[in-house]
């Protein structure tokens, strides 16, 4: 009997050897033996804080000291890998799995250890053996486990929404790590919002992680700069060495121009780890922007130094080279990305964005459809294969070495004014910049704003672009997209091509600031209108605290504070051009965008001809400032501090104070006309003029003063001063053009009919007016294009304008199209007498072309 006792105590003892030891498989985070040592919130919180030499010292003594646990060794081998000790954590992976056979951490974590030593066969075989392992799922029920595989399936290519399902919504709340990888997904997949709550959980579970905080600031980067911002900033005070954190200041930097400081951030978390492969990437990309082809090609191998075949490598340099518009050397790296991995998606959309930006269509959209086959979820992917449908309805048109696509109805309403401008920009900037543009040009003109923003930036969103150039493409808003207060149109376009000239002279070397610099600049030249020129907020922001040095302006257009700030960026840069030009003469830009060709950097290339950049800086702010001191010097512009509503009395009593605050004076006359006393209102007005001549308010409000008063001649010659200086008012150009009908002023009608037009080319009146002017002054082909886009606009009688338009079609002798649209007047009246008799006056036609008309004629009261 004691035997039998003996043999069931050591039998018990061994079930229960074993199921503690099953248990701590089954769990990483199951108890451990107590230990003096045993702080695991200590360890993970010296590695949370970047103090990764410590941790690893901490770590492998309770390890060494007989610590158990599957989560231990798993935090070894991660803060190995962040020392870039990779040929010990292979050692260790080695041990640790002989401990834990069946664990599925050790083996995900070792893909990479195997990878990072280049051994290949190692990995796929780790790979595998995960595979196998993780068909018994009654083994990896835990949260942390659950996530790790969720992360396998991921880069197995398993369906995320699947992921999701299974993996990690069943786990919710249970590890910081389920909602970590959820959030990835949502990042991957561009939900912000998603991902934003999905870090927001993971917080309240691991509040120490800076994984997390950066994590957020991705999350909000696109939509609240503030609270990314102050995310970031908790991440990098948790670990001042935070890799992600790191590099994501060395990408603002690199947009900046400002590569010392990049270089600086990247040799921070290179004395951590040497070898860190996308550290070494963003330093090829930095070596590569400055024209050192050694440095680049040094440090790319550097990168390749751990995994030889390593696809991120090349497609993280290329994806920013072309962020810096080095499409072509951008898409020369996706395409070394997919000889290592030829199923790497990251590289294959970017090929694919690369090429459509290039041009290289055909080849573009395949890379897009075979992305979109592999990875329904992908949100790039999708959207250009979408998008493609929507561009197979544009209608194509074609000259002087341009490709334009717009929507049909809009081709055939100003498509040719389109190619006019076009071809007019060409003959005189290249003439100027001497240089020769290579062709075709495509310009791609999108009537829904979302199809401009994923044909530009692959997502929905840039509300604030109207037009955007990549050197051979260019994409661009039209009116219908823009409301009710469309940009113009011709001012946009010009500012574009102008754009493609500099890129490709450039060869895309360029700075941003003077790529917009010199596009803006040239906006003002070509039309006073267009462009931007000083005005009260503008001196402000240069007199204030917002004027910017040139070596540092191309970081304005990067997250300003307002859009009020990114317009300023644009006018500064701008300026800083007309100071380049004034000061060293107008040859000056050409120099140096032949030196941007030849690969120096802008800096190098402003010493050659302006001096130092340290004395460029100061010579420029004097002359901003200069400039902005003799716009309506004494005039007051900042609005007064007055509690409660702005009414007459109050207004008055600040303007006999302060007589020169132009502001109050604007909201004083404004009341008078609302009260329709429009005599006070002149008197105001006559202040404001007496103040600042120059003042576009003050023009626009004697305007309207002069018309409720039937003062023709005022309100004529006020609207023409305030035209003079803004190009996008439709109102007061169309209003202009009645006037000049009204006097049977033909030319001025046409003139500023044209610049209606220029504005807004889809309303009808405009195109009327030219109409009636073209028949006025006898110049058929003014006809024929206005009764063109009146017929796109549905006319109130179309059959009289299929009739108008046969009449010009016929007097600029086209006479086949004459006919056709006699008939389509028919069509619409059968009696109409004038139509018919126009068509007996076209004549006979040969038997063949009857037969056509007719059928053409069946076929459109079959489609009615």
């Amino acid at each position: 009997m004691g035997e039998q006792k003996n043999r069931l105590s050591k039998v018990i003892i061994v079930a229960l050897i074993f199921f503690s030891a099953l248990s701590t498989n089954l769990s990483p985070t199951a108890a451990c033996p107590v230990h003096p040592n045993d702080d695991f919130s200590k360890a993970t919180s010296l590695f949370h804080s970047g103090k990764f030499s410590e941790c690893l010292e901490y770590v492998s003594t309770a390890i060494e000291d007989g610590i158990l646990g599957e989560r231990w060794r798993v935090l070894k081998l991660k803060t190995q890998l962040k020392l870039g000790k990779n040929a010990d954590a292979l050692k260790s992976l080695n041990a640790y799995l002989a401990e834990f056979d069946s664990s599925i951490q050790l083996r995900w974590i070792g893909v990479t250890i195997a990878r990072n030593n280049n051994d290949t066969r190692r990995a796929l075989k780790l790979i595998a053996e995960i595979d196998d392992n993780a068909t018994r799922t009654w083994r990896y029920k835990d949260a942390l486990n659950q996530a790790t595989l969720a992360e396998f399936d991921l880069s197995r290519g398993v369906d995320p929404k699947t992921v999701i399902n299974n993996r990690l919504t069943p786990y919710a709340n249970k590890d910081a790590a389920i909602h970590i990888v959820f959030a990835n997904i949502a990042i991957d997949k561009g939900d912000f919002q998603l991902a934003a709550t999905q870090f927001r959980a993971a917080l309240k579970l691991t509040p120490g992680n800076p994984d997390i905080h950066f994590g957020l600031a991705q999350s909000f980067g696109g939509s609240d700069t503030e609270k990314a911002t102050e995310y970031l900033n908790t991440a990098l005070r948790i670990d001042p060495n935070h890799i992600p954190s790191n590099l994501y200041l060395v990408e603002q930097k690199i947009s900046e121009e400002n590569y010392s400081d990049a270089v600086k951030n990247i040799d921070q978390i290179l004395k951590i780890n040497p070898t860190q492969p996308r550290s070494l990437a963003y330093r090829a990309v930095v070596a590569h922007l400055q024209n050192k082809p050694a440095d680049e090609k040094k440090f790319r191998d550097l990168a390749l130094s751990t995994w030889k075949s390593n696809p991120e490598v090349d497609h993280l340099i290329g994806e920013k080279l072309s962020q810096k518009y080095r499409f072509a050397e951008g898409a020369e790296y996706q395409r070394r990305a997919l000889i290592y991995d030829r199923n790497y998606l990251p590289a294959k959309i970017q090929l694919a964005q690369d090429l459509l930006r290039l041009g290289k269509e055909s080849e573009g959209w395949k890379l897009a459809d075979e992305v979109y086959q592999s990875d329904g979820y992908n949100i790039l992917a999708h959207n250009l294969v979408t998008l493609r449908s929507n561009i197979t309805e544009f209608k194509t048109i074609a000259a002087d070495g341009f490709v334009v696509r717009m929507s049909p109805r809009e081709a055939e309403i100003y498509g040719d004014q389109v190619l006019a401008l076009l071809s007019q920009a060409k003959k005189q900037l290249c003439k100027k910049y001497d240089f020769k543009v290579s062709k075709p040009i495509v310009v791609e003109i999108f009537p829904k704003q979302q199809d401009f923003a994923i044909r530009t930036f692959g997502l929905p969103g840039g509300a604030g672009f109207l037009g955007v150039c990549f050197g051979k493409v260019i994409t661009m808003n039209s009116p219908s997209s823009q409301g009710a207060t469309p940009t113009n149109w011709k001012s946009v376009l010009w500012h574009e091509f102008c754009h493609v000239v500099t890129l490709q002279k450039t060869k895309n070397k360029m700075p941003r600031w003077l790529s917009e610099g010199i596009s803006v600049y040239e906006e003002r030249l070509a039309n006073p209108a267009w462009g931007q020129s000083m005005n009260a907020q503008f001196k402000q922001m240069i007199l204030g605290p917002d004027l910017t040095p040139v070596s540092k302006l191309s970081g304005a257009f990067l997250q300003p504070k307002s859009a009020a700030h990114l317009q300023f960026a644009y006018y500064e840069s701008s300026l800083a051009v007309q100071f380049l030009v004034e000061k060293h003469g107008p040859k000056v830009i050409n120099r140096i965008l032949v030196d941007l060709g030849l690969g120096m950097t802008i800096n190098q290339a402003l010493d050659r001809y302006t001096g130092s950049i340290k004395l460029l800086d100061k010579e420029f702010a004097d002359y901003a400032k200069k400039l902005a001191n003799e716009f309506a010097p004494g005039v007051e512009f900042k609005p007064p501090k007055i509690s409660g509503p702005l009414n007459i009395q109050t207004a008055q009593k600040i303007v006999d104070k302060n007589p020169k605050n132009y502001f109050v004076l604007q909201q004083l006359a404004q009341l008078h006309i609302e009260t329709q006393n429009f005599t006070a209102a002149k008197s105001v007005v006559d202040k404001m003029l007496k103040l600042h001549p120059e003042g576009d308010a003050s023009h626009a409000l004697l305007a309207r003063i002069a018309r409720e008063t039937n003062d023709l001649a005022l309100e004529k010659s006020s609207l023409q001063k305030f035209v003079a200086k803004n190009s996008d008012s439709y109102s007061s150009r169309l209003r202009l053009a009645q006037i000049a009908f009204e006097a049977n002023q033909w030319d001025e009608t046409m003139k500023q009919a044209r610049e209606s037009v220029a504005i807004n080319p889809l309303l009808p009146a405009p195109h009327r007016l030219l109409a009636i002017a073209g028949e006025k002054t006898t110049r058929p082909e003014v006809i024929v294009a206005a009764m063109r886009a009146l017929l796109q606009l549905d006319p109130i009688d179309p059959a009289q304008a299929h009739y108008q338009y046969a009449v010009a079609l016929n007097a600029v002798g086209e006479k086949k199209q004459a006919r056709r649209q006699v008939l389509k007047a028919l069509e619409h009246a059968p009696r109409f007498i004038k139509a018919h008799q126009l068509l007996l006056k076209l004549g006979s036609r040969d038997s063949h072309q009857q037969q056509t008309d007719k059928t053409d004629s069946s076929k459109q009261r079959q489609n009615r």
